[in-house]
């Protein structure tokens, strides 16, 4: 089984969808279907269960996610570290970024250390805001995105650089759907499917907080899943929401709606450690302390 073979499969056992994997990857939908089939002939059954509207995880399928995010994770630092031994005229800017975050904020973070260093080397590593704050605490990222609310260790200092807007993702039967918005007390009737506490305790907390603080009384659902999931499930329960970024637009059989009268805001941070002495993250630094705030335009 080759490396390239363990991404695929990681990719599409985190976006539970082919199409949504091969868009992620840059391939076609035929070349990644043939090579997950090649994998499960080699590991001897089934690590997907295929459907209409996505895909499910056998119990073989969540032994090889498991391990095969640690193989990778080892050939990633492997090829790293070699490389930084081969190229150590390279200067390397380690930017961790957070699951989820918009794709043009690493860009806008890039642009800003390019500018301050145009032969620097980025590279990123993503993960949870509470990994992160792990990769942080361990020094193997020099700056991390995370989303806010979240808990750091005392040696690790943040400041807020960006905003986004959630609104309301619901299948495209939502009676909610038929107006350009959605007024904050309507959700109540709605149930409302989040990520598990567990995965995130602070953003959990704080998204159902600006929900009661505008007025809006949440009927949360005992179903708990990933984003990908929440996606897959939405077209099939006209009867419930979920939140998420415009981007969530262009999936097919959703739509987005924001929230009236007051919009809902994730904010992310820069975090880094206090006593680095890393004069590129310095200039970085003061530059977000200054009150630096990045957007998409």
């Amino acid at each position: 089984m080759e490396l390239r073979q363990l991404r695929y499969f990681v990719a599409v056992a985190e976006e539970l969808h082919f199409r949504r994997a091969a868009e992620r990857l840059f391939i076609s939908t035929p070349t990644l279907s043939q090579q997950i089939r090649s994998v499960e002939r080699e590991v001897g059954g089934p690590l997907l269960i295929r459907g209409n509207h996505g895909v499910e995880l056998t119990a073989a399928g969540e032994v090889l996610l498991k391990t095969a995010r640690n193989v990778l994770e080892a050939a990633d630092i492997a090829l790293r570290e070699t490389r930084a031994a081969t190229q150590p005229s390279t200067e390397a800017f380690r930017l961790g970024i957070v699951n989820g975050a918009p794709a043009w904020l690493p860009g806008r973070i890039e642009a800003l250390l390019k500018a301050r260093r145009p032969g620097v080397r980025v590279v990123l590593t993503t993960g949870t805001s509470s990994e992160q704050a792990r990769f942080l605490d361990r020094e193997e990222v020099d700056l991390a995105v995370v989303r806010l609310p979240v808990r750091l260790s005392d040696h690790l200092t943040h400041t807020p650089v960006a905003d986004e807007e959630l609104g309301i993702v619901m299948s495209r039967r939502n009676p909610l759907a038929a107006a350009g918005f959605v007024e904050i007390g309507r959700i109540r009737d709605h149930e409302l499917i989040l990520f598990a506490r567990d995965a995130a305790p602070e953003v959990h907390d704080a998204i159902l907080a600006q929900l009661r603080e505008r007025g809006a009384t949440v009927v949360l659902s005992d179903s708990a899943m990933s984003h990908a999931q929440m996606l897959q499930l939405l077209p099939l329960r006209p009867e419930a929401i979920g939140l998420g970024s415009s981007r969530t637009a262009s999936v097919p059989g959703l739509v987005w709606r924001p929230l009236r009268p007051r919009p809902l805001l994730v904010t992310y941070a820069a975090a880094w450690r206090a006593g680095t002495r890393n004069p590129l993250l310095h200039t970085m630094a003061d530059a977000f302390s200054g009150g630096l705030r990045l957007s998409s335009e």
